[in-house]
């Protein structure tokens, strides 16, 4: 700490010194021609170009210095001579810290080792940096500085700046596949009087003109569906949620979700809109249907093949196939007892689908490494989804997993308003502040029958492009204050 407080205090003598010389060195604009990866790309020997960036390396060789410049697209060196610039200008440039911004005019050349490089002809300027870059400046490594200062994590690792650029993309893609079906983008309130649409424990506000207490969305569902109702047959919502729960490498208390609903259609529907959907992403983001993930030392661990059809299996088979064909006919204390048996962290609460479902989620998702549509999961995990016809204990849903991880559920959605009140009620436990009285009027309307399904960018993201902990997909994921 104190190496570092002798740095800064370094820099803002520079800082001074160029402040007494006349020169603002926190210029308002300055405009490059193209980026520096262009100019690499575009080369042409003596072409004059116009670029600006951060300073990452300097060499000074006397009467002549080399710098590094980089802008989002990359690096490109520059060459600065005294004869050229003029002592005075010179002096200035050799002045300048790593991390500093520049703006440089100047020709293409090549150096005598094959570098493309610029040959300075003058030069600005544009923001002086006062706190020295990270000592691994060439890759930091440290956990909690990378999370908790995601701008040096960017500015030093080339590799973390490439993830989140190519999340932005993957973002990007969603949005023109489902425009490309005629779905309509919206908007729902993030602030809500009852959080609806999950089982999950919300975050409270208090709004202070309107005097009552309001709720961050749990899920984006009720909204969505009001809008059926209302005639968007077609609809859809990317948007931030928050849940008061838990934090692991695979959940933060803030994360996105695309919500997707469509009248006339059903959970099969919404299996060719997953299936399609993450597909053409896959393939117009990375050029590639098998997704590989490496370790620290660039071996690769695990091969994803998205190339379709996915893979179909019912729930209830994959459970007995893990946990014994007889699992249905146990008895509830049976099953506890065989799922404690089997390595399941079984609550002593836990109701007897709830056995299952921890049997499921603990021994069964994190095996399903390729897509697979998980189909018919029990009625109580789902109350705002149909029954299935051939066997109403279940309903018409689907788990996509992948990675061994949940990206995507979906739903032939509930449309009947009197039994969509009986499970709601069911799911409140007899507490009738928690019910959305005026999502069930909405209901009573009338909806058209409609397929819905809600994905996980963070974990599709962490699933195509190769991170294993969400919180290298977020750019600032949440962490105990210091």
């Amino acid at each position: 700490m104190e190496e570092t407080n002798s740095l800064i205090q370094q820099r803002k003598a520079k800082l001074q010194a160029l402040r007494d010389r006349g020169i603002d060195p926190f210029r308002n604009k300055f405009t490059p021609a193209e980026k520096c990866a262009d100019a690499r790309a575009n080369y042409a020997e003596g072409r004059e170009v116009s670029l600006a960036g951060r300073v990452t390396a300097h060499r000074d060789m006397g009467k002549s210095m080399f710098i590094d410049i980089k802008d989002q697209s990359g690096r490109i060196q520059v060459y600065a001579q005294k004869n050229v610039l003029g002592d005075e200008q010179f002096n200035v440039f050799q002045h300048l810290d790593l991390g500093d911004f520049v703006g440089v005019k100047g020709a293409l050349f090549t150096t005598k080792t094959g570098e493309i490089s610029v040959r300075l002809s003058s030069f600005v300027i544009l923001a002086k940096a006062l706190r020295p870059p990270p000592e691994k400046w060439h890759g930091l490594v440290d956990t909690e500085t990378r999370y908790r200062q995601r701008y040096l994590d960017l500015m030093s690792n080339d590799d973390v700046r490439r993830t989140f650029l190519l999340r932005s993309q993957v973002i990007h893609e969603i949005r023109a596949f489902l425009h490309s079906r005629g779905y309509v983008e919206v908007e729902t309130p993030m602030m809500q009087s009852i959080p609806g649409g999950a089982a999950a424990q919300p975050l409270v506000t208090h709004h202070n003109a309107l005097g009552c207490n309001f709720y961050l969305r749990i899920a984006l569902e009720l909204y969505l569906k009001r809008l059926l109702v209302g005639g968007v047959d077609r609809v859809f919502e990317i948007g931030r949620i928050f849940r008061n729960e838990g934090l692991s490498r695979k959940h933060n208390p803030e994360f996105t979700m695309l919500e997707a609903y469509e009248a006339y259609g059903d959970y099969e529907s919404m299996m060719d809109l997953v299936q399609s959907m993450v597909c053409q992403v896959a393939q117009n983001v990375l050029g590639a249907l098998k997704i590989e993930h490496k370790n620290a030392e660039g071996v690769v661990t695990r091969t994803i093949n998205l190339t379709p059809p996915w893979r179909r299996a019912k729930y209830k088979d994959l459970v007995k196939n893990k946990a014994g064909a007889d699992w249905f006919e146990l008895t509830p204390a049976q099953r506890r007892a065989t799922a404690i048996k089997l390595g399941a962290e079984i609550g002593e609460a836990y109701e007897d689908f709830e056995v299952t479902q921890a049997v499921f989620e603990k021994l069964i998702e994190p095996t399903l490494i390729d897509p697979v549509f998980v189909t018919h999961a029990p009625k109580e995990l789902i109350p705002l989804a149909k029954l299935s016809p051939d066997d109403p204990t279940t309903v018409e849903v689907f788990e996509c997993c992948i990675n061994g991880a949940e990206i995507a559920p979906a739903y032939t959605e509930q449309n009947d308003p009197i039994q969509q009140r009986e499970r709601l009620e069911h799911q409140a436990g007899g507490e009738q502040q928690k019910l959305d009285e005026d999502f069930l009027a909405a209901l009573e309307h009338g909806m058209p029958p409609a397929g819905g399904m809600g994905l996980g960018i963070d974990r599709l993201c962490m699933m195509l492009l190769g991170q294993e902990n969400i919180r290298d997909v977020i750019l600032f994921p949440q962490l105990k204050p210091k």
